[in-house]
């Protein structure tokens, strides 16, 4: 064990576990607690309550299930807050309640602990290839103190605001990204009603993603306040509108003729121009 800071993770489910694994080659060493008698980490020590771990860790991340457990975790019998010393920091990867974690920061801060919110988006995937995104809210001491260890797992990792920004950041990325999903199955209804492969369409979809950004190319501004004409994003934004609107119009009328019904379609030709800021009377 290093001079390094110690690190503690507890969680090692789906998510948790590719996680502690990348935090295992810490230089600082790294202990882990899991209700699991079978989970095992290599290069890693277990230990066998969240009290226990908090004693040799001062850098310590939770992913469990829901609220509850968070609470349980954190501040229950045998929890961090048992013997956590001050200047711990707790990071929460788990997508809870924005006021579990304002309200959990409240009695950390009352012996000396951080705690911060920090959901992560990649997936297992991106916890295996070290490439989570993570957004932190919280006290930015307390995020500098996670970012050399976390720079193992993630590789954007965002300093979101204060206690609850990050997930608070999550939720609206979850939002997009579960619309997208249910966008994604009305498109394939109306390509399968249209004779297409709808496998290749996925594979379009993918590889067109990938080079323009998706639906993250349009976030690009600092709000979403209306654009002035004589705005530098006005003429990029009234042209996206312009494609938008034609092809969103097209896929409608094709789902006309092919009875297909496209709901969410039908909003966002409805709202795009002034989600975009460049509402029809500013054309």
């Amino acid at each position: 064990m290093s001079d390094q800071t110690a690190v503690g993770f507890i969680g090692l489910g789906n998510m948790g576990l590719p996680m502690a694994q990348k935090l295992a080659g810490w230089d600082g060493g790294l202990t882990f607690c899991d209700l699991n008698p079978d989970v095992d980490v290599q290069g890693a020590t277990r230990a066998d309550s969240a009290a226990e771990l908090a004693k040799s860790a001062s850098v310590i991340g939770v992913t469990v299930l829901n609220d509850e457990q968070v609470n349980a975790v954190v501040a229950g019998p045998n929890g961090i807050l048992e013997s956590a010393e001050p200047g711990t920091v707790i990071a929460i990867h788990s997508t809870i309640s924005p006021q579990t974690a304002v309200d959990l920061e409240k009695q950390c801060a009352a012996q000396g602990v951080a705690l911060v919110d920090a959901p992560v988006s990649g997936g297992a995937d991106g916890a295996k290839q070290g490439r989570l995104a993570i957004m932190v809210g919280g006290e930015r001491d307390a995020y500098l103190k996670l970012k050399e260890p976390y720079s193992l797992v993630s590789d954007m990792m965002i300093h979101a605001g204060p206690i609850g920004a990050g997930t608070k950041m999550k939720l609206a990325r979850n939002l997009l990204h579960f619309i997208s999903f249910t966008a994604t199955t009305e498109a394939s209804r109306l390509a399968e009603a249209a004779g297409i492969d709808i496998v290749k369409l996925g594979k379009v979809v993918r590889h067109t993603d990938a080079i323009t950004g998706g639906a993250g190319a349009i976030m690009l501004r600092e709000t979403t306040a209306p654009i002035a004409a004589d705005d530098f994003w006005y003429d990029i934004f009234t042209h996206v509108r312009g494609l938008g609107e034609k092809d969103l119009g097209l896929a409608l009328q094709l789902g006309t003729e092919l009875g297909v019904e496209l709901p969410l379609g039908e909003i966002a030709l409805e709202r795009f121009a002034d989600g975009l800021g460049v509402g029809r009377d500013n054309a």
